[in-house]
């Protein structure tokens, strides 16, 4: 009697004396390939409709050859059966399928709805996503792209039985399915090259919205990146860090790390809704030209803290370098980080870091912990370190979406109506605005109670300062984008210029040329400047500091008292 061999995932041999069913009906046979070029085809049709979208937006089909269009769709067809004949082999064909039906179903989702990018930088920010934020996203119109995109195409994967085949025919077959479709593409794209030499060239944009051949890309470059062991050592810097001795006062220094709030939506840089009635009482500087240094906040937050500028910053290399914060400690400052976000992303690894999304920490907490919230925890700390230097980094929840109604308290419902659902493309644009405004004034509020605060530290004692920056911008429909995480190049200014405030106590104002700045406020600036900024502030002489780039211009005597220091 001839036995049937088949695995977990019902892949058969070629003998089969019985046949299996399901429910009584017979279970199919297919074979691997055609199985592949089958799923390559769904996939075009299912879940490819924003990179369509973005296609016919810079290709109109009134304008364009069907022919032309047709050489798209089939070029992305046989790059998608490429990528599964390179991927799908025997025994792992169906689990990894299954896998790519729900992710292409989530990814779907997000691009269809946010007109986000699966990127590198989008990988890396989902796995540092805590849950709350997580939460944030789930819809019920998600839940209906994973049952019809992810769930029903899998349960047909486990109800056939892939064809079990000799090895050398096997191989051949697959070699022969891999060759045509490379075949196939050099002939659309020679047969319409000055077609294809444009969209290459001209339209990126277009090509990553390619589901699921870009974010397999993408996963594939994450995990070369970041899950490969390394065990590179952390390099220090600024070990030569120190505060002359002719520094008579204390720092006390607050540094509030902005969520996703954009520069073109607070009044002090003349929007026209009041989003800043609070600060506007205030003797602030609103620089007005400041730009981040990514689009995502895992991306920014590190960018801000490193020596290392925009142009020459790497992730890998940040997380295992020294940042501004150790350096401050190198100078003997001492150093909080309070977080009501995801986290720091690394950078406060090595110094004092408390979590204030926690309700046992945060004593204001309502549907979620406010950024207020943090400010209970400084006088304890400013107690304990009266005579030292101190930086306090407050990491704030902000304007962090989609669901922006619930970054404030009721009370703050100024502007309405309100978009009241995370699924943003459901809403009226100006209700999306709405909710968004809200939350801005929420940070209003936020700083200004920090800035009073400080106020009560304002003495000879201290030298106080606040700094505000958001680590990014947000997208609020403005062509149908939402949210943020574009790439740099491709993103839109919303994503990319960030306000910048500044506020100082009046015994700072023998220390700083506050008039130059304000006279500077609408120069151009970035993430850049922070790191040389903050090292400024507290006097700190080392080689890594640049006062180039320092966004303070301190007076004379102090810098010539600096380089006699180092000197």
């Amino acid at each position: 009697m001839e036995k049937s061999s088949k695995d977990s995932f019902g892949y058969e041999s070629l003998n089969v004396q019985q046949t299996p069913t399901i429910f009584g009906i017979k279970r199919p046979v297919i074979d691997e390939n055609l199985l592949l070029v089958l799923t390559s085809v769904y996939f075009i049709v299912f879940t490819n409709y924003s990179f369509f979208e973005q296609l016919f937006s810079v290709y109109p089909v009134s304008e364009t050859s069907s022919l032309e269009l047709f050489s798209v769709a089939l070029v992305l067809l046989c790059a998608t059966t490429l990528l599964l004949a390179i991927l799908c082999w025997k025994k792992i064909t169906k689990p990894l399928l299954i896998v790519l039906f729900f992710s292409s179903a989530m990814a779907s989702y997000f691009m269809n709805n946010y007109h986000i990018i699966i990127d590198t930088q989008m990988i890396d920010n989902i796995f540092k996503t805590d849950t709350a934020e997580a939460s944030d996203l789930i819809s019920t119109n998600m839940f209906a792209y994973i049952f019809f995109l992810g769930l029903i195409p899998s349960l047909l994967i486990l109800a056939i039985r892939i064809k079990g085949e000799p090895a050398k025919k096997y191989l051949i077959k697959r070699f022969t399915l891999i060759s045509s479709s490379i075949l196939i593409s050099f002939i659309c794209i020679i047969s319409f090259s000055d077609f294809f030499t444009i969209f290459i060239r001209e339209h990126k944009q277009v090509r990553l919205y390619a589901n699921p051949g870009y974010f397999m890309v993408s996963v594939l470059n994450y995990g070369k990146q970041n899950i490969s062991p390394n065990n590179e050592e952390l390099t220090t810097i600024g070990n030569d860090a120190h505060i002359s001795e002719t520094d008579e006062g204390h720092e006390l220094v607050i540094l509030v790390l902005g969520e996703t709030a954009r520069a073109d939506h607070f009044s002090l840089n003349g929007y026209e809704r009041e989003t800043n009635p609070l600060l506007s009482k205030e003797d602030v500087i609103s620089l007005t030209q400041v730009s981040s240094c990514g689009t995502s906040t895992a991306y920014s937050v590190p960018c801000i803290f490193a020596q290392a500028a925009k142009n020459d910053f790497s992730e890998s290399k940040a997380s295992h370098t020294e940042n501004a914060l150790d350096i401050l400690t190198h100078a003997g400052v001492k150093v909080l980080w309070l977080d009501n976000n995801s986290s720091s992303k690394g950078v406060a690894d090595r110094v004092e870091y408390h979590n204030y999304k926690n309700p046992e920490l945060n004593p204001v907490c309502d549907s979620e912990c406010r950024d207020i919230g943090m400010l209970s925890h400084l006088p304890k700390f400013i107690k304990q370190n009266e005579h030292n230097d101190m930086l306090i980094v407050l990491h704030q929840m902000g304007n962090h979406g989609p669901a922006y109604y619930k970054r404030y308290p009721e009370s703050f419902k100024y502007f309405t109506p309100e978009c009241l659902t995370n699924e943003l493309a459901n809403c009226e644009q100006q209700s999306v605005i709405n909710a968004y405004d809200n939350a801005i004034r929420y940070t209003d509020y936020f700083l200004s109670e920090t800035i009073a605060f400080l106020k009560n530290y304002d003495t000879g004692h201290y030298e106080v300062t606040l700094i505000y920056v958001s680590d990014h911008g947000e997208s609020l429909g403005e062509n149908h984008l939402y949210l943020h995480g574009l790439p740099y190049a491709l993103a839109p200014e919303a994503q990319t210029h960030v306000p910048a405030v500044i506020w100082f106590g009046k015994s700072m104002l023998h220390e700083i040329n506050v008039e130059k700045l304000k006279q500077e406020k609408d120069m151009e600036f970035s993430h850049d400047n922070i790191f040389h900024t903050l090292l400024g502030l507290f006097e700190v002489g080392t080689d890594v500091y640049n006062p180039e780039i320092d966004l303070l211009e301190h007076f004379p005597e102090h810098e010539h008292e600096y380089a006699l220091e180092d000197e």
